[in-house]
């Protein structure tokens, strides 16, 4: 709704704006009249008239958007829903324009095209929420400012956006992947809307080995997510999922692309994160994974499975030195499952209890506390799987 809006628009602000009025309108008439057979065209079209009577009355709509002065019909017309994707990554390249700062480009367009929450999207920066406001409101001014268009760029313009642009939807699908708050784990919606905008891109620009890569690694995350938790929404760990479960289909797409993209040059980092989970949901078992070729690509962790908790540490403990990633809550998660398997069962406990203090996400919450209540009643657990 909005990237169509900011179609008409040219304004986020005022698209914004017009997108909530139809909100306010669908609350009103779907309450009075019932819900209509297609929702989403209902809200698109009030939106989009909004849109129009606030340019008229900004005595703009003459000047700028002739061709968009038909006369308003009785009836809401049928939308071609295929056009939406188009809109989405309209708006996707508008926000990641190089006139913007690279944090400012991924952050609005999560913002903006993704419906990702501020609140998240902070989190994934590591930065305070008023913070991540004030900065998606700098750069919305920005594009006002410099009266950046509302298109897809020519091939030529194309390079200088496209890495903040694949960025927006590997975020976009991390979040997705594992949602940063909330009762789930995952948020399939934002998953789905990564894969779909990757596979726009592709077919936009298929020669570009690192767009391969990156829908590569969104389809295996795609094939495993039903079996990341069990029948009452509990986190199950890579190693005892049931692979037999998994979307074969998905990970053979994923892993043909991925050979695509090998073969077309030296891999960039897409590539290289979707070839690491290739091997993994390749592989027959969580023992049979081929941990020495990961070893390189995915370190610490890797390092702990094919050589042991006791050479991954001091990688795990050197990156929890490090200021810049003080808030992210994977790395006292790691740091305290690495203990716990080398029976230190009191650090462990330590170091769960700081991961516990930086996780909102319900599922994770479950998992860690239960390996928590592991370390402080007993030492590792029977079935821990080591090499």
């Amino acid at each position: 709704m909005l990237a169509a809006t900011a179609r008409v628009t040219r304004d986020l602000d005022v698209a914004e704006e017009c997108v909530q009025e139809a909100y306010v309108a669908a609350l009103r008439s779907w309450a009075r009249d019932g819900v209509p057979d297609r929702p989403g065209a209902w809200l698109t079209t009030a939106a989009r008239r909004n849109a129009l009577n606030a340019m008229r009355r900004a005595r703009t709509l003459r000047a700028k958007l002739p061709l968009l002065m038909e006369p308003e019909a009785e009836e809401m017309p049928d939308l071609d829903e295929h056009l939406i994707p188009d809109d989405r990554l309209r708006l996707v390249f508008t926000c990641c324009h190089p006139a913007l700062a690279r944090e400012a480009q991924v952050a609005l367009t999560l913002r903006l095209v993704c419906g990702v929450g501020t609140a998240d999207i902070a989190g994934a920066f590591l930065v305070s929420e008023p913070t991540m406001a004030a900065r998606l409101t700098r750069a919305k001014k920005k594009i006002a400012a410099a009266r950046i268009p509302y298109t897809v760029p020519e091939a030529a313009d194309l390079p200088p956006r496209l890495d903040a642009v694949l960025t927006v939807v590997h975020l976009l699908g991390t979040t997705g992947h594992t949602a940063p708050t909330g009762a789930e784990l995952q948020r399939v919606d934002l998953l789905e809307r990564a894969l779909d905008l990757a596979r726009m891109l592709l077919a936009l620009l298929p020669q570009h080995h690192e767009v391969r890569g990156l829908l590569a690694l969104l389809l295996v995350h795609h094939a495993r997510r039903d079996e990341r938790t069990d029948d009452d929404g509990r986190l199950v760990l890579l190693a005892d999922q049931d692979r037999s479960a998994w979307d074969r289909a998905a990970i053979a797409e994923a892993h043909g692309l991925v050979e695509a993209a090998l073969r077309a040059g030296p891999p960039g980092r897409f590539t290289l994160q979707a070839a690491i989970a290739a091997l993994h949901a390749r592989a027959p078992s969580w023992e049979e994974t081929d941990w020495p070729q990961i070893v390189a690509l995915n370190r610490a962790i890797a390092v702990s499975m094919a050589e042991g908790p006791d050479a991954a540490l001091p990688e795990i403990e050197a990156l929890a030195r490090d200021a810049r990633i003080a808030g992210y809550r994977y790395v006292p998660a790691a740091r305290a499952d690495l203990l716990r398997r080398l029976g230190r069962s009191g650090e462990a406990a330590a170091a769960y209890r700081q991961a516990l203090a930086l996780t909102a996400n319900r599922a994770e919450r479950e998992f860690l506390e239960a390996r928590l209540a592991e370390c402080e009643g007993s030492g590792p657990s029977r079935n821990e799987k080591t090499h």
